[in-house]
């Protein structure tokens, strides 16, 4: 089975909880706060393996986890960091964010690794909060969570050659006739529902040759096999354009010539500058030869070969013209542009740069924002100590001058995250 896109979940590791312990020595008195800081969470890291070539294992396993961090012990123990978790991926796979459709990573070449969820970091112990003011701290901090999202996996096939062209137009007969490969080959439309590679031998040089599968108008919207096709002419070098020159199905090999390109160039500005190789099959029946004729009248600067994919007419000029235009272009395989994330910005608080927005859900105010609802899961709340720094950490952000320009009053409902609580004025 070929499958070239999936939606998985993927989760980073949570961080380790801090720890609230004190030294208890003899002859030690007064020992002061010793509870140890959580380790860091598992990160899930994608990496790139050449013996994949499908994502067809992601369609039974669609949740990725990452280990959380140990806990800080007493003793000033701190815990140790989870393990990434190692995610093997076929080459030629774009991860992207399903939820802001950016590119995360674009993986191409064996043992490439990409960050997709990163693991939260452990929680300080109260060693950290001891201070002149409050030597024995009964404050800690929980674990950071993990960095959690949906993604959308496309694969688009690593190919030095592309051939494209309608259906049924003789694609997967020329590769059958140049390679080893064996696809399906049968007498009607969208015969190639999956695509097809294989490897033409020349001599000391080789490259690597797809068979697409067929492309028909409006496929740049997804008509048809549509996306499902376009998606793996992107990471091809060079485009081979076979083209029916006998038209079987009674088309005009000359709109289906510029049909083809209007469908690439709709779909994506960049494949119209490709190098292409225009190539006239089914030069065996005997209507092909006019229709040739009046294909190069209305093209008369394109250079078109000549095959019968069928009968293996002219395949091995062609080769070595595939052969030699791929030695002329540069080995770089297109990549897709992974786009820098900027924090968007509702609300800015007055005294501190941490971005936080308030609405209300009937009754209830509501505060959200990253930073505000990260400190809320940090936070033990059964600790009193951990609670007034809470407090104090709101106050700071200018929370509680919002919550009352808002309208907030002595005791109305405020929530954060899970959290709610009585506003004090």
């Amino acid at each position: 089975m070929f499958v070239d896109q999936v939606k998985i979940y993927v989760k980073g590791g949570d961080g380790g909880n801090g720890a609230v312990s004190f030294r208890r020595e003899k002859y030690v008195p007064l020992g002061g706060p010793a509870g140890g800081d959580g380790g860091r969470g598992g990160d899930v890291v994608f990496v790139v393996d050449e013996g994949l070539r499908t994502l067809v294992d992601f369609r039974y396993q669609r949740h990725f986890k990452a280990q959380r961090g140990e806990h800080g012990r007493n003793k000033g123990q701190h815990g140790a960091g989870a393990e990434d978790m190692l995610v093997r991926v076929p080459p030629g796979t774009t991860v992207i964010d399903d939820d802001t459709k950016e590119v995360i990573a674009d993986l191409i070449e064996h043992g490439q690794r990409a960050v997709i969820a990163k693991g939260g970091r452990g929680g300080r112990g109260n060693m950290r909060f001891a201070n002149p003011s409050n030597p024995a701290p009964h404050i800690s901090e929980n674990g950071e969570p993990g960095q959690e999202r949906y993604i959308t996996m496309e694969l688009k096939l690593i190919a030095d050659v592309g051939l494209v062209g309608y259906p049924s137009v003789g694609k997967s007969t020329l590769l059958s006739s140049v390679t080893g490969a064996r696809p399906k080959i049968a007498a009607y439309h969208f015969t190639t529902l999956s695509p097809n590679l294989g490897v033409v031998e020349l001599g000391e040089q080789s490259f690597v040759m797809a068979d697409l599968p067929g492309l028909i108008e409006g496929a740049h919207e997804g008509v048809g096999l549509g996306h499902q096709f376009l998606r793996h002419v992107e990471r091809t070098r060079l485009i081979v354009h076979v083209v029916d020159m006998a038209g079987v199905d009674g088309r005009d090999p000359y709109e289906d010539y510029l049909q083809i390109n209007r469908e690439l160039k709709l779909y994506n500005l960049k494949l119209e500058d490709r190098p292409q190789i225009v190539v006239a099959n089914k030069m065996d029946v005997p209507e092909a030869q006019e229709n040739l004729q009046r294909f190069k009248e209305k093209l008369p600067d394109i250079q078109v070969y000549e095959i019968s994919a069928a009968t293996r007419q002219g395949l091995q000029e062609l080769m070595y013209a595939i052969g030699e235009t791929l030695a002329s272009l540069p080995e770089k395989l297109a990549v897709e542009e992974v786009a820098e994330v900027e924090e968007r910005v509702v609300f800015r608080a007055e005294k501190e740069p941490d971005a936080f927005e308030i609405h209300r859900e009937n009754e209830i105010f509501v505060v959200s924002g990253d930073k505000i609802e990260k400190l809320v899961r940090m936070t033990n709340l059964n600790s009193y100590d951990a609670a007034q720094r809470f407090a104090k950490i709101m106050r700071s952000m200018g929370v509680d001058d919002a919550l009352r320009k808002h309208g907030a009053k002595d005791g109305d409902t405020v929530r954060i995250g899970k959290l709610e609580f009585d506003f004090v004025e």
